[in-house]
């Protein structure tokens, strides 16, 4: 595949972390500039980790969409009040999704990854995945997660440090930028066009 050729020549095998401040930024563009990057996981069964293609941000206290719409702080929300790189994990409906934390501390907003391409580990993320087809592997934010191993488990965690970290990859060529997804109840919000994604990935979700 060309695209992949173009990936595996940058020689991103032996990739780290990227740094803290990487995380300084606004929230959109922060879902942005992850497009590209590697996120990491490793686990007892092995790594396993995926180049971002796909992104939604979500800007806390007036965003109708957000878990922490009115500053809402409750167990589940309390990582988003934390500094920016936190891992925010939660469940909706058995599936773990995963968000990077993202804004200033006590403003809480985060960028949920909705999909990745497959880069390393792929025989471990189809068997995670039951044999599924490898274009639905991880297009999709409770897929990516159950393919790469990131669970409930990984709250709260840094994505500047393993187990689960994010790490340089490639810069898109295009990005495409519409509504979210999901969020039909959200009022005016559901038109914000803060998803993000990799224009053409086949492993944009659907």
């Amino acid at each position: 595949m060309k695209q992949n050729d173009k990936k595996l020549s940058r020689g991103l095998i032996h990739y780290k972390p990227v740094e803290a401040v990487f995380f300084n930024q606004s929230t959109l563009e922060l879902a942005k500039i992850l497009l590209g990057c590697l996120l990491v996981k490793e686990t007892d069964e092995g790594t396993a980790s995926g180049f971002i293609v796909e992104t939604e941000a979500y800007r806390g206290p007036l965003d109708r969409a957000a878990h922490s719409f009115n500053n809402r702080r409750t167990k589940r929300t309390e990582v988003m009040f934390a500094e920016a790189g936190r891992v925010y994990t939660y469940v909706m409906h058995t599936h773990c999704l995963v968000n990077v934390v993202s804004g200033e501390i006590d403003l809480p907003e985060a960028v949920l990854i909705r999909a990745v391409e497959p880069y390393e580990g792929i025989d471990l993320m189809l068997k995670r995945r039951g044999g599924t087809a490898m274009k639905n592997v991880t297009s999709g934010p409770g897929k990516l997660t159950k393919a790469l191993g990131i669970t409930m488990e990984d709250y709260g965690r840094r994505f500047d440090e393993p187990p689960i970290y994010i790490a340089p990859g490639f810069t898109p060529e295009d990005i495409s930028t519409g509504p979210r997804i999901g969020i039909p109840n959200s009022g005016e919000a559901k038109d914000y066009p803060w998803r993000f994604w990799v224009s053409g990935n086949m492993y944009v979700s659907k």
